[in-house]
């Protein structure tokens, strides 16, 4: 069986991310979701195995000497995150195109582990203003934990740069979605042997 691609989708807190992805795997029925562990608790109706792996510091620190992450990182102190290589590995066995919402740092060395075999995508919101009136409207953080991230996202959004395969702005929600859905396509449809045009 043909061995599935890899889609990297990464981006600031608050930029339409997940919404983006959704609407790739709705569309595409041959993706698979990488879930990622990571040591913060559970919010709301969140579910081990299915939003995230969550693990103990103490687990999660005892796999990362084992080896057994792709990438991981401390995001926030006290809160890390990673891709574990198993779920990785079995998803592509099965031919699946795995797709991970991951970190910016997580994507670009996810991207470097790869190479070729995977499209990097960095979704970004038109300006910080925006990302903070999204941030505040999602009501889910503290207005600490808003002005944390905020800075992390300005710092990410000059980190990316020229780290991705292809950066898509999420000013208009249906044009970033009709946008991501080519680009994606366009690189699954791809030969193995080369690099769709990712310009439309």
């Amino acid at each position: 069986m043909k061995k599935g691609k890899l889609l990297i989708f990464s981006a600031p807190s608050g930029s339409g991310k997940t919404t983006l992805l959704n609407h790739v795997m709705a569309n595409i029925p041959e993706m698979a979701f990488s879930v990622s562990a990571t040591t913060r608790p559970p919010r709301g109706e969140e579910v081990n195995g299915r939003e995230y792996y969550f693990l103990t510091m103490e687990d999660f620190k005892q796999r990362v000497e084992n080896g057994e992450f792709l990438e991981w990182e401390e995001v926030y102190p006290g809160r890390c995150y990673g891709t574990l290589l198993s779920v990785v590995a079995q998803m592509q066995e099965e031919g699946k195109h795995v797709a991970f919402d991951v970190d910016v740092c997580g994507g670009v060395n996810i991207k470097n582990h790869y190479g070729d075999q995977a499209l990097s995508v960095f979704i970004q919101a038109p300006s910080i203003e925006v990302l903070r009136e999204r941030l505040i409207n999602r009501q889910t953080d503290s207005m600490d934990d808003i002005e944390q991230r905020l800075a992390k996202a300005a710092w990410e959004m000059e980190f990316a740069q020229g780290k991705f395969d292809r950066t898509i702005v999420n000013d208009d929600l249906e044009t970033a979605k009709r946008e991501i859905l080519e680009v994606v396509t366009a690189f699954l449809n791809a030969p193995e042997t080369s690099r769709p045009e990712l310009d439309f």
